[in-house]
Formats: C-alpha cells, sequence, structure tokens
C-alpha cells in the first residue's frame, strides 16, 4: 500500500449522507472510493451482509481492502465462509486478532465471556478493530437499519465517534429480502448457519438460534441486556 495522503475535507456530512440516501448502494460504495481512495477499509464478519459489501466493493474496485476481527472462537462456519468468499471473488481477507484465549485466560480468568461479556468483546474485538482502522479515514460496514431499534436510524455516512474515522453503511436501508435476493441473484456464498436459525451471527459462546417470530439479535448474548459488542 502506497503512503496515505492527508485526509479528505468532508464539509457536510448529513448533506452526503442525505445524498446517498437516494442512491444506490454500488453508488455509494463508488463515491467511497473516489473520495478516500486507499484510505479505506472492508469489514466483514462473514454473516450474509458481508457476502454482499464484498461482491459489491470488489467489483467495484478490484483494489478493495477487506478486514475481519478474529476472536479465536468463531463458528467453523464463518471460517469457512470466508475461504469461499476469498476463492469465489479472488479476493483476501486481512487477519486482526488479540490474545489468544490461554493469554486471556490467564490475565483475566477462565471463560471471560460468561463473567463480563463486554470486557471480552473488548478484547477480542475492539482492541484488534482499533488497530485495523487507525491508518485509514474510512470504514465500511454491513450495518442495517432492520437489524435492530438500536440501529434503526443508522445513517448512510457519518462520523464514527468511537474510532474517529469515517463510516459508510451503504446497506443501511436495505431489508432482509434485499440481502438474499442479491446474493441468490449473484450466487454468492453465504455462511450456512442463516439456514440453520441463526439471522445474526457471532461468537460460538455468544450465539444461539432465533425461533420463529424472534428479533434478528434476540440469539446475540441471550438472556442479557447487551445487544452489541462495540463496534457498531
Amino acid at each position: 500500500m502506497s503512503p496515505i495522503a492527508d485526509p479528505p475535507k468532508i464539509e457536510d456530512p448529513e448533506a452526503i449522507a442525505a445524498e446517498l440516501e437516494g442512491q444506490t448502494a454500488e453508488q455509494a460504495v463508488e463515491w467511497m472510493f473516489e473520495t478516500f481512495g486507499e484510505s479505506h477499509y472492508i469489514a466483514c464478519s462473514f454473516q450474509k451482509t458481508s457476502s454482499v459489501t464484498a461482491h459489491l466493493a470488489s467489483r467495484v474496485n478490484p483494489q478493495a481492502r477487506f478486514f475481519y476481527l478474529d476472536t479465536d472462537v468463531l463458528f467453523p462456519e464463518t471460517y469457512e465462509t470466508r475461504d469461499r468468499l476469498a476463492e469465489s471473488l479472488g479476493i483476501e481477507f486481512d487477519r486482526f486478532h488479540n490474545l489468544t484465549l490461554e493469554e486471556q485466560a490467564a490475565q483475566h480468568g477462565d471463560e471471560l465471556w460468561k463473567s463480563d461479556p463486554d470486557s471480552c468483546c473488548g478484547l477480542r474485538k475492539v482492541e484488534p478493530m482499533r488497530r485495523a482502522l487507525s491508518s485509514v479515514d474510512c470504514w465500511l460496514a454491513g450495518v442495517r437499519r432492520e437489524d435492530s431499534a438500536s440501529r434503526a436510524k443508522t445513517p448512510k455516512f457519518g462520523w464514527d465517534k468511537r474510532f474517529e474515522l469515517w463510516k459508510l453503511n451503504p446497506l443501511a436501508d436495505w431489508t432482509e429480502r434485499d440481502v438474499w435476493n442479491y446474493i441468490h441473484e449473484h450466487d454468492l456464498p453465504y455462511n450456512p448457519l442463516h439456514d440453520q436459525g441463526y439471522p445474526s451471527i457471532g461468537c460460538t459462546h455468544c450465539t444461539k438460534p432465533v425461533g420463529p417470530g424472534g428479533s434478528p439479535r434476540d440469539g446475540r448474548w441471550a438472556g442479557l441486556e447487551k445487544t452489541e459488542c462495540g463496534i457498531n
């Protein structure tokens, strides 16, 4: 990667978000590349929206840059989806990782995800995320407003205060049907756990299938008030 130029000046992010609201996801991704060039990073969790964003971005820009957070406790199906997407789209996913499970247990006790799930997410997701985003000006996520009440007002573009850079959410206005129609239309690999009752997929210890009529994120940290891992 060549040296990163000075970050672009975004004079009116609300106006840009409003303009992107009327554009397609592909147009939003094109705008990101035109505006930020190489100084972008596309997050992939290898859930269904990652299949869409990886395909969209790689089709628009063969030099698109992708990364994922390896917590060491992702489902086998998630790692398999990573490999299938990489082969199908001809792309690579940069891996970001923090402590090993053994190191975490030695420092914070066994099964931290049970005793303090927020701290566990902080160590295994938030900290490697900070490293991933430390040298770019914009990152792209697959967040959708339909995901949960806390995401209902997600803008397509805005300032991410947590990581102090710009964030693009090109699928913010997509429905569940939109996602699946795109996947099937382009015959994309996707995480098979979605066919087994998992609408939202995280780490093995903190993700359960959801019954009929349940909210898409009911299976994440079930039984706890926690609904987010701290990166979106």
